[in-house]
């Protein structure tokens, strides 16, 4: 009985999370369970996502700055202990941004631990991840000791003002539904802005301003991964760089921006992955 501990984005909810990935769960037999959690701190919704939902929303860190982050590694652990253990973690943007500086942080600490003859680290509260339309926060791989050139910067800041003002866009057509054009979704107006193109795969010596030919092996995520993400998001880039950080991973491009698609084909797709992680991070 696979047990999948869910995170979600930054402004929403765990019944926001348990929504949106609804369709996708409604694939996988009950044997799978999903267990939704609210981060710790109330927060403003993400931009857009009063148009959709009426409830509180929350935060995993009102900053993104690595003392914070930590923090709520530590919060995930304590919750897990109490509540896992769990098969893998399935998590949304900022999730993302917490689980995978959550898995780095740990292999980079197992080194150093391991380098001084100490006591080895606490194991990660989950064996593999399922990583939807995120990244690995900047600050965090500073803090790492990694270089993160001013380019990879530029990218991100870029990035992350088209995603907020093209998401802040829902309550404006909730608002004006005169301005919604039939087969003119959401993501389709950022022609010409996005500075990805997602037939072309980055080198890896340059992942959008980050050089991952020198970074340290022991800056890896070396469990089992999904990652499911958009060529129409903002933020693919930083989805790219996410995964180029992991050894064994199943990727998936579901044709969309920053959200989760729920049409029956994006559903059986994302169903049929999680299934072969699960798998994978069984050893089956």
């Amino acid at each position: 009985m696979p047990k999948i501990l869910c995170l979600h984005g930054h402004g929403t909810s765990a019944s926001i999370f348990r929504s949106q990935t609804a369709a996708f769960r409604a694939k996988l037999d009950m044997s799978y369970v999903f267990d939704f959690v609210d981060a710790p701190f109330r927060s403003r919704g993400a931009p857009g996502i009063d148009a959709i939902y009426k409830t509180d929303t929350y935060t995993w860190w009102p900053q993104a700055t690595p003392q914070a982050i930590r923090a709520s590694h530590l919060w995930v652990a304590d919750y897990a202990r109490q509540h896992g253990p769990y098969d893998a973690v399935c998590c949304f943007s900022q999730g993302c941004s917490l689980a995978s500086t959550m898995v780095l942080y740990h292999a980079i600490d197992a080194a150093a631990a391991l380098a001084k003859g100490a006591k080895a680290e606490e194991p990660l509260p989950f064996r593999a991840a399922i990583f939807i339309c995120g990244g690995v926060p900047l600050p965090a791989l500073e803090d790492m000791g990694l270089e993160v050139p001013p380019r990879a910067h530029e990218i991100n800041q870029r990035t992350g003002e088209l995603l907020t003002g093209t998401a802040g866009r829902l309550t404006e057509l909730a608002a004006n539904l005169e301005l919604i054009k039939p087969g003119v979704g959401l993501w389709d107006g950022n022609e010409g802005r996005l500075v990805h193109d997602p037939e072309v795969r980055p080198k890896r010596s340059d992942v959008f301003g980050l050089d991952f030919t020198m970074f340290p092996t022991t800056a890896r995520i070396r469990i089992p991964t999904v990652h499911i993400y958009g060529s129409k998001d903002p933020r693919w880039p930083a989805s790219i760089q996410l995964a180029e950080f992991c050894d064994d991973r199943l990727e998936y491009d579901h044709g969309g921006g920053h959200d989760i698609p729920r049409s029956s084909k994006v559903s059986n797709k994302i169903a049929d992955i999680i299934k072969q992680v699960i798998r994978v991070g069984y050893g089956l």
